[in-house]
């Protein structure tokens, strides 16, 4: 079954002679359970095609389908807690005036659940970090710990598909292992689906199965991470890519 369907996306910002195409005609599918990358050079459209999924870039053409339902300009309250995003930047992502119970709390009323208190503990659990954070500040918390409140935040719906931007790249590299592990045990456990954006491919070669690799907005490869590993790829571009991450 395909959980996400993207055909011909096309999304550019401005207007006129200041119109910037980000994403040009980008085509793919990603499978329920499966973990699919898009990498490429800064730039390349990749946290884009995230942000026309989720509307925060609301000026794309093109047919974006959830669960085979396709997703209109303006989404259902069903979408958001059927799709989450996590962010690159766990500080910026948080508001710093809300407590771990709040952000979570708010989250799961937002939704409609009834069990906040129980279902609170249950998400830190799940994040690997207890109870002791539940009232804690994000001030009061490490990069890694704050990146792990904004991934039981994301899961507080109950979503089927996460999307991912870089939700790494702005850790010490110590925490970017143990968040990626946490990452890639809450997808078994829970049975999520993942689109992640990342520029390091070692880390697109440990948590995804296929990925799309993209080049000033245009998707010019898709691949299998079996090739990747093996540094085999069909486009001069791919090819660069892999050269230059050895």
């Amino acid at each position: 079954m395909t959980m996400l369907h993207i055909d011909n996306l096309n999304v550019w910002f401005g207007s006129g002679r200041d119109r910037v195409d980000a994403v040009k005609g980008a085509s793919f599918d990603v499978g329920a359970g499966e973990s699919f990358g898009l990498v490429g050079e800064s730039g390349s459209g990749k946290s884009t095609i995230l942000r026309a999924i989720t509307g925060l870039a609301p000026t794309w053409s093109g047919r974006i389908a959830v669960d085979e339902r396709t997703i209109e300009k303006t989404r259902a309250r069903a979408f958001y807690k059927q799709v989450q995003m996590v962010f690159q930047d766990p500080y910026a992502s948080l508001h710093p005036r809300h407590s771990v119970d709040a952000v979570l709390g708010e989250t799961l009323q937002l939704h409609g659940f009834k069990d906040i208190d129980a279902r609170v503990v249950r998400l830190l659990d799940d994040v690997g970090l207890g109870q002791k954070f539940r009232f804690r500040y994000p001030h009061q918390l490490s990069g890694g710990q704050r990146q792990r409140v904004a991934i039981a935040r994301a899961l507080a719906p109950e979503p089927e598909l996460l999307l991912l931007d870089e939700p790494t790249s702005a850790l010490d590299v110590s925490v970017q292992a143990e968040i990626l592990n946490l990452l890639a045990d809450l997808r078994q456990e829970h049975g999520l689906t993942y689109l992640m954006v990342s520029h390091d491919l070692s880390v697109v070669g440990h948590m995804c199965d296929r990925l799309a690799v993209m080049k000033d907005g245009e998707i010019v490869e898709i691949m299998d991470v079996a090739d990747l590993r093996v540094m085999k790829a069909a486009h001069p571009y791919s090819q660069h890519l892999l050269q230059a991450s050895v």
